[in-house]
């Protein structure tokens, strides 16, 4: 199963729940409630991966790293006080929840740490619950939470304390130890009891860019013999990182440097297990409720749904999991892209012309008997010159045109044939081809993806990923002027991933309306019934014939 497979059972899922609610006014109340929880849910669909270890270890760099940001506050001293969550978020911002009966706030990155850590917020004197830092990281748009939690065994006690209350919430565990200060005695106890509750544990040995090779080699063996003993063998794997080179390496895009860090590696254990263990678990859950709440109805469209429920829960159950895979979506450049090119320097253009014209109609009497030679502009055109014209204008403009059909349709009625007279009717309707407005969207058009094959001739790479998310009607043009094969391949590619990403997006809007939790949608879900219009038909003032 990968990304893709995951969304489209758990859309399958809603899609069920959304027919069964169709005739949920008939079940009581109770039933109503357990389909509205089942909604909540997959709307939710929240995994807590809680980062845990002894201060000083890393722990907020190794999530700097991972998420590819250094938002987070970071320090030799004990540094974060507070449970700090980073989840996913169309634009950068931080949401700070209190103890105390307050409204949640809202706060910029930059203020964080006046919130979260140790020397702007001492012992949590502003009370703060929660810190929730928003960012627009792929990782965490599939229902990752990664949960940054105060240091252990450091002198403030209160940072401990507040470790441990929150280790209950956590659906997996990533302890951060590191090579200069191996396994302490409390780092033992959280493996112990980590593996007591057959929670998911990751380990990461942190700082190995600050020892030799040899000495990373004793140093993971001594870990494994200590993780074996106190996990009876529950340890999924050690990982060897380096948090401080993984950070800089992807500022400054170096692919080497990351290698070295072993960053990646975490990464795409921490994701591939997202996929094949908690998802699938979370499928099969889902399924299995979804049962539960139709086997008891017994009208014929509750039981060709409980059908559709074991279908999919067999399907799930055949689903073939591709270790080789790459397990992060390929559409991730597409999240904010902006909406099509074409249109945009088509729907300039016209507004310019349609600017100037409509003054030149109030002041020139060849332009307004050029419009009426014309025949006047197409009906798409005339209405949209109408909505920046005023009535003075229009009634300056148009009486030559409205003249000229007139003698024309009194000339059309002295005729005897019909077939002859509904002829000279039909000549007088404006032609695209007549039209003003008409021309120039077509020349507008084809220069702007006669613009775009130069330029993906010239540098097809960096070319592709600077474009738009085009309109379908204005990929077909581009697609129809492309003569080399592979670039149309990747260029076709890349646009299944733009209209798939907004079709997940938008479901996802959907999924969280129906559970009544709107707040939880993101910008780019907020927006997506927009895009969605636009990727299928461009924008309204272009017009498409």
């Amino acid at each position: 199963m990968d990304l893709r497979d995951y969304e489209r059972h758990k859309f399958a899922i809603a899609d069920i729940l959304r027919r069964a609610a169709g005739f949920a006014d008939r079940e009581s109340r109770q039933w109503q409630e357990r389909l509205h929880d089942l909604f909540v849910r997959l709307a939710e669909d929240r995994f807590n991966l809680v980062v845990v270890g002894r201060f000083s270890r890393g722990k907020t760099t190794l999530m700097n790293a991972i998420l590819a940001t250094d938002c987070l506050p970071t320090g030799i001293v004990p540094i974060t006080s507070v449970i700090t969550s980073v989840a996913y978020g169309s634009n950068e911002k931080v949401i700070i929840q209190y103890y105390e009966r307050r409204l949640d706030g809202e706060i910029s990155l930059g203020e964080l740490p006046k919130y979260i850590t140790q020397e702007g917020n001492p012992g949590n004197a502003r009370g703060v619950k929660l810190a929730e830092v928003r960012l627009p990281a792929e990782i965490l748009r599939r229902g990752f939470y990664f949960v940054d939690t105060p240091g252990l065994g450091s002198a403030i006690s209160e940072n401990t304390r507040t470790t441990e209350g929150f280790l209950p919430e956590g659906d997996a565990f990533l302890l951060v130890t590191s090579y200069d200060s191996l396994l302490s005695s409390e780092e033992i106890e959280l493996v112990r009891s980590f593996a007591a509750s057959s929670r998911p544990l990751f380990i990461a040995l942190n700082k190995h860019d600050a020892v030799s090779g040899e000495e990373r080699e004793n140093a993971l063996a001594f870990v494994r013999r200590q993780l074996e003993e106190a996990a009876n063998g529950s340890i999924r794997r050690v990982f060897s990182v380096s948090a401080r080179d993984g950070l800089e390496a992807k500022r400054r895009q170096d692919r080497s440097l990351l290698d070295s860090s072993g960053i990646h590696i975490l990464e795409e254990e921490l994701v591939r297990f997202l996929l094949t263990e908690k998802s699938a678990r979370f499928l099969a859950g889902m399924c299995e409720r979804a049962r539960d709440l139709l086997q008891p109805l017994s009208s014929p469209e509750a039981a060709a749904l409980l059908n559709q429920v074991y279908a999919l829960r067999s399907e799930l159950g055949h689903a073939n999991h591709d270790e080789t895979a790459n397990p992060m979506s390929p559409s991730a450049a597409s999240a904010n892209l902006a909406s099509c090119e074409v249109c945009r320097r088509i729907s300039d253009a016209l507004f310019n012309f349609l600017k100037h014209y409509q003054h030149d109609l109030c002041v020139s009497h060849d332009v307004r008997q050029g419009l009426a030679e014309k025949n006047g502009l197409c009906s798409f055109h005339t209405r949209q010159l109408e909505t920046i014209s005023s009535q003075q204008g229009l009634c300056e403009g148009y009486p030559p045109l409205l003249e000229r059909w007139s003698a024309a349709l009194r000339e059309a009625a002295r005729g005897t044939r019909l077939a002859a007279m509904q002829t000279d009717i039909r000549a007088l309707l404006p032609s695209r081809r007549s039209c003003l407005v008409c021309n120039v969207r077509v020349k507008e058009e084809t220069d702007a993806v006669a613009s775009m094959v130069a330029s993906l001739s010239r540098d097809a790479s960096r070319s592709i990923s600077e474009l738009s998310a085009l309109c379908l009607p204005h990929f077909a043009m581009l697609a129809n002027a492309i003569s080399d094969v592979g670039l149309l391949r990747d260029l076709t590619l890349r646009q299944a991933d733009i209209v798939e990403r907004v079709a997940e997006d938008m479901r996802r809007y959907a999924l969280k309306r129906d559970a009544r939790r709107r707040y939880l949608a993101s910008s780019e879900e907020d927006g997506a019934a927009q895009r969605g219009i636009l990727l299928a038909s461009g924008r309204g003032q272009v017009g498409f014939y």
